[in-house]
């Protein structure tokens, strides 16, 4: 693997359910801590502060650090039942290998149902809800989930190793909701801290997105920036029954999203990336999705407004345990953000109000 399938390896292999976001916190700072100035916000997003001399304008690059997962509730005598944290598709869950991260360490466990063998036919032909299923950690006879550690609250993590597919430029993996735009903000900043640059910009890792788009408006108010850039996944579109016209697909390069149901963009700054890319050659293509959010949907609202712009990276498969991406859509993604970048000088940032 290369230095870049190492970096998705690690942040997407790493667990950091909404709430327990703190694995993910100690790779942004191990990964940015000898260029950035570290910190964060009381709420646990990662704050990294990199500056050539010029304190403003100050440019944010945020991605969530959260996955969606489960939060154990209670037990059900040798099982153990729970919470969904972020947007689950019910029949996604059933048969996923997870991981009860306990104050003593991990409990590996499965999500089940009640054997589709052993009940009638009207109930089989229903859908199962979240609330109908639980965790099956190995115990049998009086052994109860309390004597392996496991407690009420306690995050539950979903179990998938990062794979390189045959293809060669395409990986799979749990957790590109948002471990994809947080390893590129570290790559991007690994590129900016070798120029010049006419800003300061900050490397920001949010909390809680997938549960309220909590952590970005924490870390906003702290950062208060003058430009937001928001790093996440797109909805990749080329699957069987899918129009042909749609554009969202892997290999189209980075996104430009134009309008979700929490934003929309500052059109200026649209116009600026894209003809930095028509100009760089950079592969991308324009997207809208008429119902979700981002980080970005709060942080343009900070104090008396924040011109933002979500940057996109066509995923198949999001919010499930395994997804997947293409290489070029990321490299492209990061070419992007650090072209614009790099441009955002006072005058260029006066001239998007």
């Amino acid at each position: 693997m290369d230095r870049i399938e190492n970096l998705m390896k690690e942040f997407t292999e790493a667990a950091g359910v909404s709430g327990a976001e703190g694995e993910v916190f100690a790779l942004m700072k191990k990964h940015l801590g000898k260029i950035a100035e570290v910190g964060g916000d009381r709420l646990g997003s990662f704050i990294g502060k990199l500056s050539k001399g010029n304190d403003s304008p100050r440019i944010m690059l945020t991605a969530h650090m959260d996955e969606i997962g489960l939060m154990v509730s209670h037990f059900s005598g040798n099982f153990v039942r729970f919470n969904t944290l972020g947007g689950w598709w019910p029949p996604r869950l059933v048969g996923l290998p997870v991981r009860i991260i306990t104050r003593k360490g991990g409990i590996p466990g499965v999500v089940a149902t009640k054997s589709p063998f052993l009940i009638e036919k009207e109930e089989r032909n229903k859908p199962v809800k979240p609330k109908d299923m639980f965790i099956d950690v190995g115990l049998t006879g009086k052994k109860k989930p309390e004597s392996l550690g496991i407690r009420p609250g306690d995050p539950v993590v979903p179990v998938f190793p990062f794979t390189a597919m045959p293809g060669g430029k395409t990986y799979m993996a749990k957790a590109w909701d948002d471990r994809l735009g947080c390893v590129a903000i570290v790559e991007v900043m690994q590129k900016l801290s070798k120029m010049s640059l006419p800003n300061s910009v900050y490397a920001v890792g949010t909390v809680q997105e997938e549960v309220g788009i909590r952590g970005a408006v924490t870390s906003g108010h702290a950062v208060s920036p003058d430009v937001c850039f928001t790093v996440d996944v797109n909805i990749a579109r080329d699957l069987p029954g899918s129009p042909e016209e749609e554009s969202e697909k892997l290999g189209a390069g980075v996104s430009i999203c134009v309008y979700d149901a929490t934003l929309i963009p500052n059109t200026k700054l649209r116009d600026l990336a894209a003809d930095i890319a028509d100009r760089k050659k950079i592969p991308y293509h324009f997207s809208a999705i008429p119902f979700g959010g981002t980080d970005g949907g709060r942080i343009h609202l900070n104090e008396s407004g924040v011109p933002t712009l979500v940057i996109g990276i066509p995923t198949r498969y999001i919010h499930s345990a395994a997804g997947i991406v293409h290489r070029k859509d990321f490299d492209s993604a990061v070419k992007l953000l650090v072209e614009v970048t790099r441009v955002l000088n006072a005058k260029t940032v006066t001239g998007l109000y």
